[in-house]
């Protein structure tokens, strides 16, 4: 920095830049919610579209290449299961490692590289292909599959797309957090999260328009337009990330880290008047750097602060609630087709584009009944009633409808299927109205700016590692005590999934806070009076 610019700037003296930084946080907690907030929802919101648009393709995209690659509905068991686990295991290395370069690197330098790799796995899981060989007989380059498979570039490019995916979740929430107002974070935050829902949806709308596209090509004794649909199905999910990825490299840094990482007051300040005044950010002309004492983060810190039992139960808290959530989250939601085909809505397999049309219809459904609404239905309450609460009513909520389904599934669904359908909507409703919406949101608010990101990406990835369990063990239980393919053990796996819920509950309520209307700072449960204070050597 220049001499010129260290004489334009005041000169504060004593803990006048703590008091400072106080008054430029009351200003980020009081805004006039505006343009700039709705931008920042819509920025992060649209990789939440694009995450989860790419993950539960994967159901009707499995049944698609079931036909392609091996002439049935469903793929063998374990390429089924290699197919659906590849991104969760992704997502969990995205989640801890983006979390932590966030609050190492910043939250701006970080968001738009996990998009950037999303955008570019899509594009790539959608153009794999068996390799080619020459064949000195045919004189001609043949397929095999032998050496390169589909399905083996397939699992290898999920799991790049998950590291994609996981680096999303803990800045989209950190970053919404620390430029949401204290009034309206919570529906900020749930908003962004929200769009997860909506990615679902769209992935069933485009799945059975494509579908229905090919109708004319689709026939018991010719799979080999259903080629073009999955490609083209698992393509679309990189159209909108495409979209939003100059929104994501241009968003500016979060004032927090600016002031609490960075420990520059000075330009945080800047920063804020010209968010709050324009509605709008441009990039810095020439950065004023005027650095303050402040708490550094490190292995040490790390230990001390969390060390401490009032804040290392609720980073307990908060990772094994997600965790116990998600192993009954993802086991039911990439398994949906064996509840469609409970349900009539999947086919029986000998017709290619009935099966195919009817599980895609049976998602729109499934998500437009509980999916959908339930996040919404927490995005206008969350910030009034508490996240809290709706998390501890959904644990609770689901542990019943889960022991009812395990103790009921068989005579449920022999004396009445809507009365099944209509038990498993209110377990999605649920989900989402409820722990898989606020176990995303407390986490981005409960820890301390500089471990903030990485709080998040050690809850979410221990989600993930619930869900990568739930998987193998849904496909290596699900068929006990009956043929394979028969799902004999489907209703002890909701008992199962109802132990899950009971646990999330009791952790919750002796572990998780509540967080409504609360600043951040306040939250991470330090001291904020002289938090930080001007270095001696910049007297």
């Amino acid at each position: 920095m220049t001499e010129e610019i260290k004489e334009n700037i005041p000169q504060v003296a004593g803990d006048s830049y703590d008091i400072k930084r106080r008054e430029a946080l009351e200003r980020i907690d009081n805004a006039k919610f505006g343009w700039f907030h709705i931008r920042a929802c819509l920025v992060s919101g649209v990789g939440f579209f694009t995450d989860a648009y790419d993950i539960f393709a994967i159901n009707l995209v499995a049944v698609m290449l079931g036909y392609v690659y091996y002439g049935k509905s469903s793929l063998p068991p374990d390429v089924d299961m290699s197919v659906k686990i590849a991104t969760p295991v992704g997502t969990l290395v995205g989640q801890f490692a983006f979390g932590i370069l966030a609050d190492v690197l910043g939250r701006k330098k970080m968001y738009g590289v996990e998009l950037l790799i999303i955008v570019f796995a899509t594009f790539a899981s959608c153009l794999t292909a068996n390799s080619f060989v020459w064949s000195p007989t045919s004189n001609s380059f043949v397929s095999n599959a032998n050496v390169v498979s589909t399905q083996g570039l397939l699992v290898f490019w999920r799991v790049i797309l998950g590291i994609g995916i996981g680096g999303d979740y803990p800045l989209s929430a950190v970053i919404t957090s620390e430029f949401a107002t204290t009034k309206r974070r919570g529906a900020m935050m749930s908003a962004v999260f929200a769009m997860q829902g909506i990615g679902i949806l769209v992935a069933a709308i485009v799945s059975t328009i494509v579908v229905a596209a090919f109708h004319s090509t689709i026939s018991p004794t010719d799979f080999s337009h259903i080629d073009y649909a999955w490609r083209i199905v698992t393509g679309v999910g990189a159209v909108p990330g495409v979209v939003a990825l100059y929104f994501r490299l241009t968003i500016p840094e979060t004032p927090r880290f600016t002031m609490d990482i960075e420990r520059n007051i000075h330009q945080a300040t800047q920063d804020i008047d010209t968010v709050l005044t324009t509605g709008t950010y441009k990039a810095r002309e020439q950065e004023v750097i005027v650095k303050v004492d402040a708490p550094v983060a490190s292995f040490s810190d790390f230990f001390t602060h969390f060390g401490k039992w009032e804040n290392g139960k609720v980073l307990f808290g908060t990772a094994f609630s997600w965790f116990a959530l998600d192993v009954a989250f993802y086991g039911i939601g990439l398994n949906n087709n064996i509840i469609l085909k409970q349900i009539g809505f999947l086919g029986d397999g000998t017709d290619p584009y009935e099966t195919l049309f009817k599980a895609s219809v049976g998602n729109i459904i499934i998500a437009l009944l509980g999916t959908v609404p339930g996040y919404w239905v927490t995005v206008f309450t969350i910030d009034f009633w508490g996240r809290r609460p709706i998390q501890l009513m959904g644990f609770a909520c689901l542990t019943a409808l889960f022991i009812v389904l395990g103790f009921g599934y068989y005579p449920i669904l022999h004396a009445s299927v809507e009365l099944f359908i209509f038990i498993f909507t209110l377990s999605q409703f649920f989900f989402n109205f409820g722990p898989n919406t606020t176990t995303f949101v407390v986490p981005g608010e409960i820890f301390p700016t500089r471990y903030r990101s990485t709080g998040h990406g050690i809850s979410a990835a221990s989600g993930k590692l619930g869900a990568i369990i739930s998987q193998v063990g849904f496909f290596k239980l699900k068929d006990i005590g009956g043929a394979t393919g028969s799902n004999a053990f489907i209703d002890h796996l909701f008992k199962i999934f109802a132990v899950f819920m009971l646990l999330g509950l009791i952790v919750t309520y002796f572990c998780v806070p509540e967080t409504k209307n609360q600043s951040l700072e306040s939250l991470s449960n330090e001291n904020q009076d002289g938090f930080v204070k001007r270095r001696s050597t910049d007297a």
